[in-house]
Parts: structure tokens; sequence; C-alpha cells
């Protein structure tokens, strides 16, 4: 599947438009200069793109987290950082492929990156258990925390799980404890961490590895304690009613960012962030680069102190 090729429903004006840049670019050549033509196809394409991902619902808002082709944790790997050296295993029972982490180095300097991935093919969605760890995954991410306090390296999470797997297995292996502890441990680590929400954040799931002192959401993606189809199916028993779950979760990167959740938004290319995989990761990497020089200048203690603030804050109430 190529990386722009896969369409969404509310997507089908763009379909032609782009088949027939396709097929003129195919019959351009020498002795044939369809450049102009191209060019204002593009430009139609562009403004019509441009219109659609400018009025996304909340729930076509979902669907574009869920892209198939949109870049996870190992793309930003590549992209982002150099020396990358994956570490693997929770040394309890084993290793979960749907979390990826090891040591990197973001502009030069060591940090630990810890993120979930999610597959493209059935053979490797399969292999990652589409994004959903078992507590293994959750253990092995802390133990790893663990090894960047030892050595004071900051550490930069990922965040693109629809939600811890609920497998018998997961939960006879302790899945709720392995998420409740993640939450204390990352809650006191002394080290600066920073959350990126790039896809889907999916209830503890997500959270077990976000709890950190700068909290970003990639403009598409969506944080909420449940999947829309999730919610439908508790409120209304119908998973189908995803969409009307979606406006009343109030799961997208503004939704979140007005509740004060999270602290910054970062756009993405035109189309969505699959679309174009390099400019997403260099808006990202500024994002990263900016957030990490802030945080590391403050002191350890009073790190802690803010993080512990930031998340007391959250919760809002009316009085009656």
């Amino acid at each position: 599947m190529g990386l722009q090729n896969f369409y969404m429903e509310f997507e089908k004006p763009l379909v032609e438009l782009d088949k027939k840049i396709e097929e003129l670019r195919e019959m351009s050549g020498d002795s044939l200069d369809l450049a102009a033509e191209i060019a204002k196809l593009e430009k139609k394409s562009d403004k019509v793109r441009s219109e659609i991902f400018a009025n996304l619902s909340r729930w076509q808002t979902a669907q574009v987290a869920r892209h198939p082709n949109r870049p996870f944790t190992l793309d930003y790997l590549n992209l982002i950082f150099t020396d990358f050296v994956e570490l693997h295993g929770d040394r309890l029972y084993g290793d979960d492929h749907a979390i990826v982490a090891g040591l990197a180095k973001l502009d030069g300097e060591p940090v630990m990156v810890i993120g979930h991935q999610k597959g493209r093919d059935t053979k490797e969605k399969v292999y990652r258990n589409f994004g959903m760890p078992n507590p293994e995954g959750y253990r092995k991410a802390l133990r790893l925390m663990y090894l960047a306090q030892q050595s004071r390296l900051p550490i930069i999470t990922f965040v693109d799980t629809p939600g811890a797997y609920p497998g018998i297995g997961a939960e006879e292996r302790g899945q709720a404890e392995a998420i409740a502890r993640n939450l204390r441990e990352m809650a006191a680590l002394t080290v600066p961490i920073i959350v990126v929400v790039t896809g889907e954040g999916g209830s503890g799931g997500a959270l077990a590895i976000a709890v950190g002192d700068r909290v970003l959401m990639l403009e598409n993606s969506v944080y909420a304690v449940i999947s829309p189809e999730g919610c439908a199916a508790i409120l209304w028993s119908d998973g189908t009613k995803g969409a009307q779950a979606a406006e009343a979760l109030k799961l997208t990167a503004k939704d979140i960012k007005d509740l004060e959740v999270i602290d910054e938004i970062i756009p993405e290319p035109m189309g969505g962030a699959h679309r174009d995989h390099e400019g997403m990761a260099k808006s990202l990497h500024e994002a990263l680069s900016r957030n990490m020089k802030e945080l590391k200048a403050i002191d350890a203690d009073k790190l802690v102190d803010l993080r512990y603030e930031k998340f007391r804050k959250m919760s809002r109430f009316i009085e009656q």
C-alpha cells in the first residue's frame, strides 16, 4: 500500500482528481508537456483537500488518527533520531512487540524513546498485536524508564494505541497492575518526560506511557478514555453509533487543549501526517527540541513538583 492511495470515505471528492493527476504525470514526457494542466489540477486538489480537512468532524478526525499510512513510532525514530538501539523484554515474562523502546540521540544528545507500534499489512499488524500492549509491554517500558533515570536521560514517549490488550492472558498476568504502576512511577521520575500523542490515545493503555512534563498532540490525533465505538456500545448497545459517541467524547486535539489536558498541538501537513511523513517529522522534531531545551533547564525536584501540579489541576467540576 502506497503512502497516499488509501482514501477515507469523506475524501471521495479527491479520488478522481488525484487519479487524473497521476494519469497526466504518466503521459507527460519529452513529446508531451502537460505541466500546466497538472499544476492546475494539483491546485484544485489542494484547495478541495484543504477545505475538507479544515472542517473535519470529531468522528472523521478519529478516522484520520487511525489511517494505516500514518507515521508510527519506528518512522519517527528513523526520521528524527539517530543511533537508535532497540532494547527488548521486561525481564519477567517476555518481549512485547506492541511497544518499541530503546536508546537514541535527539540533536546529538542521548534520550530514551518508548512508543506504541502498529502494523501496516496483516502480518505486521498481528506481530504488533494491532498496537495493543500486554502487561509485559508496559513493564518493558517501565524497566527502561528506570534505566533512563539511573543514567539521567530524558524520556520521550509516542502514544498510538486503541488501548491495552484486553485478553484473558493479559488480565491473568496483571494488566491493570502494570498500567497503575507505570502511572505511579512516571509521576515520580526525576528526568524530563515528553509525551506525544501521534495517533490514537486510547484509555489507560495510552496513559500508561503518557504521564509527562509536556504532553503534545498531533493536530489530527485523538485522546479519550474509550474508543467511540466502545463508548457507543456501552451507552446505546450499538457500536455503529461511533460518530455520535465521538461528539460526546470531545476527543480531538483542540478539545483536549481546551480542557488543558495537553500543552501543545503540533500542526500536520495538509491532508494529514500520512501524506507527508518527512514534513510531519520536521514539525515534530522542532517541537521536541524546543520543549526538551526548556525542561532540561529545570531542577529535578522542581520538575517533579510541576508534573504533580500539572496532573492535579486537570479535573473540572460544576457546583449546582
